[in-house]
């Protein structure tokens, strides 16, 4: 495991954030491609437009992530606010205000809904992939004792593990080239993001079965249903979106 990838006395920096700040620009720079891949049926959707509603989407998840960590924590902010800052805020209601945020940016600059989320699906299964492979670097997401040759012990346990993490980056780079290809061949604005959605639900589901089971779950975990929930909304998506072909170029 590489948790660090410089560790000098009191300076630090971890692999997951190298990794994943790596990540969030790789998948930027992808969508100046996927915006010209989505076609000419989705109009005003120009590439320098999806990278600015992509940095705004990034913005806004950190910043009202820590918003609702001031809101929640707010006399421990005060006695130790660059150290609450640094903490890992990514959740639920954090989200779901960054959708709701860039629901509101993108009808504001008329840029057309699903058409964007079909050009945004390979830059975000991408960003899934260095994620992923952060976790991997930093000995997270551990999965269940495996015999097999090319599983990895977590220290300062000897016990070979499944590399879930490392799973989920090769099904997410996987998927990246699935839906680049998909992009510009799509019939429906929402084709591409129904397929992501279905497809990258399908590949956590499955992964479950590799991961440690997590505590006091019952029938299924979060993860299973988050996954069921999103293959349920890519089939919600193909049955009620109005089927407008898209033109393509001859």
């Amino acid at each position: 495991m590489h948790p660090y990838l410089l560790h000098s006395g009191h300076l630090l920096l971890p692999t997951f954030g190298v990794l994943a700040a790596v990540g969030l620009m790789a998948a930027l720079t992808l969508s100046l491609r996927t915006a010209t891949l989505v076609g000419p049926g989705a109009a005003g959707l120009h590439p320098e437009k999806l990278w600015n509603a992509g940095l705004f989407t990034l913005l806004s998840a950190f910043a009202l992530s820590r918003l609702l960590l001031i809101i929640a924590n707010f006399h421990d902010f005060l006695a130790y606010p660059i150290l609450l800052l640094m903490v890992p805020s990514l959740t639920a209601g954090g989200i779901l205000l960054t959708i709701l945020a860039t629901a509101i940016y993108l009808r504001l600059r008329s840029l057309p809904l699903l058409d964007t989320l079909d050009a945004w699906s390979p830059c975000a299964t991408l960003a899934w992939a260095f994620l992923a492979l952060g976790h991997f670097a930093e000995g997270t997401d551990a999965g269940l004792p495996t015999a097999l040759p090319w599983g990895t012990a977590i220290p300062p346990s000897a016990t070979r593990l499944h590399p879930v993490a490392l799973y989920a980056a090769i099904a997410a780079a996987l998927l990246t080239a699935v839906l680049l290809r998909q992009l510009p061949r799509r019939h429906y604005p929402g084709d591409t993001f129904a397929l992501a959605l279905a497809t990258s639900g399908t590949a956590q589901f499955l992964l479950t079965f590799f991961r440690q089971p997590f505590p006091d779950s019952t029938l299924l975990d979060p993860i299973q249903w988050i996954a069921l929930g999103m293959i349920a909304l890519a089939g919600l998506i193909l049955l009620l979106q109005p089927r407008k072909l898209v033109p393509h170029a001859v």
